[in-house]
């Protein structure tokens, strides 16, 4: 998988340099010290993966990454710990903390490696199979999985695939997060950001950001926060 950097600290960008370096079979095509500077570059060249800085001078992380193609996929590396849930409605690979620790970047790296495998599959774009009362079949991985309503615990949107969480696996399947929650009971089932649907049933507690499921920590995008608290929190989580 071939990257690039974008940050406007030179250390920064060798420390990211020095983890790429560490990495089997992640290639640096390029490092540039503002998004400015590296937009011809993704232009005219096929990039698979950006380490982008967001607190940077004139266009921020956040609002470059709006911008790049949707093929591309991007880990943020910053400083600054509450850029987090911007980075989901960006649908970011995974969000790191600098100084990053090889462990933890190798892992966000075989992250976005899965996702792309998965992007590259021949796949259509609707992969539920059949749908009932209480479940539906859904296709991944060349095989059928029955997935009943109950299990799963949230659906992870990022890009043009949805990955359904249950507390024993993980279902990546081909699609955006708006056809499978078409699919969803709307009792069980509410959308909290561009890139989360949440089981109502399993949610442990809520504060005005996150909703926290298990070990899980799921952001509220503020478009969907009004809704969330309103239909379900006020009306349904309270009431049960």
């Amino acid at each position: 998988m071939n990257c690039i950097i974008i940050d406007d600290e030179p250390l920064a960008r060798e420390a990211i340099e020095m983890l790429i370096n560490k990495t089997d079979d992640l290639d640096l095509i390029g490092s540039f010290n503002s998004p400015e500077t590296a937009t011809d570059f993704i232009e005219n060249n096929t990039v698979e993966l950006i380490f982008l800085d967001i607190q940077m001078p004139g266009i921020n992380g956040i609002e470059f990454a709006r911008t790049i193609p949707k093929e591309t996929f991007v880990i943020f590396t910053t400083a600054y710990s509450e850029f987090a849930t911007d980075s989901y409605e960006v649908d970011a690979i995974d969000y790191l903390i600098k100084p990053v620790k090889l462990e933890r970047f190798q892992k966000a790296v075989e992250k976005a490696r899965t996702y792309s495998k998965l992007l590259k599959a021949d796949y259509t774009n609707n992969n539920i199979e059949q749908v009932a009362d209480d479940f539906f079949f859904v296709k991944a991985d060349r095989r059928i999985f029955k997935v009943y309503f109950n299990n799963i615990l949230f659906i992870q949107g990022l890009k043009d695939y949805v990955v359904m969480h249950s507390e024993n696996q993980k279902v990546m399947t081909a699609m955006n997060i708006k056809t499978i929650y078409d699919q969803l009971p709307k009792d069980m089932f509410v959308r909290v950001s561009k890139s989360y649907v949440i089981n109502v049933k399993h949610i442990d507690s809520v504060d005005n950001n996150t909703v926290y499921i298990g070990t899980n920590e799921i952001p509220i995008g503020s478009i969907y926060r009004d809704f969330f608290f309103n239909e379900f929190v006020t009306k349904k989580i309270a009431n049960r």
